[in-house]
């Protein structure tokens, strides 16, 4: 544990002075999928065939009564994939040799969730006729595909950024039993309501109110799309890494041509109707004293999705039995809502809650 100290500092030191936070390399993924007949959504609908799509790292271990004891599921955000984690900024600070999920010692799976990356969404054919999936039901096919698939029937960690994050919260209290810890990122334990509400329903409205949409029916990706990409990136804004890396009005004006361009380019106007509605009915808050394992939640001072000056996350930490909070300051290195894919800022904090839950496995 001393090595992955010291490896945690220098990464931390390299970051404050300006240099490049050097990042490990990590196993080949080994992907696949899982498809579950008759899927049954909290809405009713059914799907003959929901298929979901999984990334897995490092080998599964068990102990003498055959229980799984190095199983951790890392949950994605909103129009996200699993494998978005495979990058230097966050496998390359902790899948590697030593690090704090190495690979080696961890089994890392990521999934896609419903309505994202590889897995059954509404761009496969049915547009808006594909059930109507939330959280829950996230969650629930997460499960079954760890249980019925890949035989994993305990987690040593359940971990998620932004909307992964949410379902962190969901796991505690759905499957108390089934982690040893949760680590929710840059999300809030309650209904989702005021402006970040407000924002998503203007991302939906955007692209359903262009004519252009024609009811999800649309041949060619409408304006809408690009109007609700204009909402994401303010989501996801920095106000003060973003003054620093565009500091004029020219380099505004092409760092944001280079966001809007990246989103539209990879998203699709009926998934992500989908994929921001599915928030509808998350709130944890009447269940958070059902959540037994520790849970370490971060979030970020500048986020603007859930703003430090709501005092939600403080005050809702104090019904989880074994919670802690951490809001991280603003600082040149904070990235606003991006914090959460940053392991080099809050580490140190993620450390603490393996040593305190089991250590290594």
């Amino acid at each position: 544990m001393i090595k992955r100290r010291m490896a945690l500092a220098f990464l931390i030191t390299a970051s404050l002075l300006g240099g490049p936070a050097l990042a490990a390399t990590w196993p080949e993924p080994v992907e696949g999928d899982y498809v579950i007949h008759d899927f049954e959504f909290e809405s009713g609908e059914v799907l003959g065939q929901l298929r979901l799509h999984y990334s897995t790292l490092g080998t599964l271990r068990r102990d003498a009564d055959g229980r799984a004891t190095n199983a951790v599921l890392i949950l994605h955000g909103t129009t996200g994939h699993g494998q978005g984690f495979l990058s230097d900024n966050f496998a390359g600070q902790l899948f590697g040799p030593g690090q704090l999920l190495d690979a080696e010692l961890y089994y890392l799976v990521l999934t896609d969730a419903i309505g994202h990356g590889k897995s059954s969404r509404p761009s496969d054919g049915l547009r808006m006729r594909f059930p109507k999936y939330d959280y829950d039901d996230m969650v629930r096919a997460q499960y079954r595909l760890l249980t019925e698939h890949l035989g994993v029937d305990h987690l040593r960690l359940v971990m998620g950024t932004s909307m992964g994050g949410m379902q962190s919260w969901v796991w505690g209290y759905t499957y108390p039993d089934f982690m040893d810890a949760l680590t929710p990122l840059a999300s809030l334990p309650v209904e989702i309501a005021g402006r970040n509400r407000m924002m998503r329903k203007m991302i939906i409205d955007s692209i359903m109110l262009d004519p252009a949409w024609k009811g999800g029916e649309y041949d060619e990706a409408p304006y809408g799309l690009t109007a609700a990409a204009h909402m994401l990136v303010m989501m996801v804004s920095s106000p003060l890494y973003w003054q620093q890396i565009a500091p004029t009005r020219e380099e505004a004006e092409a760092y944001l041509a280079a966001r809007l361009e990246r989103y539209v380019g990879g998203l699709e106007a009926n998934d992500m109707i989908y994929q921001f509605d599915s928030s509808r009915d998350y709130d944890p808050s009447p269940h958070l004293e059902k959540i037994q394992a520790p849970l370490l939640a971060i979030n970020s001072a500048d986020d603007q999705v859930n703003p430090p000056e709501l005092g939600i996350l403080e005050r809702e930490i104090e019904r989880v039995p074994h919670g802690r909070a951490i809001v991280l300051p603003i600082t040149p290195e904070t990235r606003g809502h991006g914090t959460h894919s940053l392991p080099v800022i809050w580490g140190a904090y993620f450390e603490e809650l393996l040593e305190q839950t089991a250590g290594s496995p």
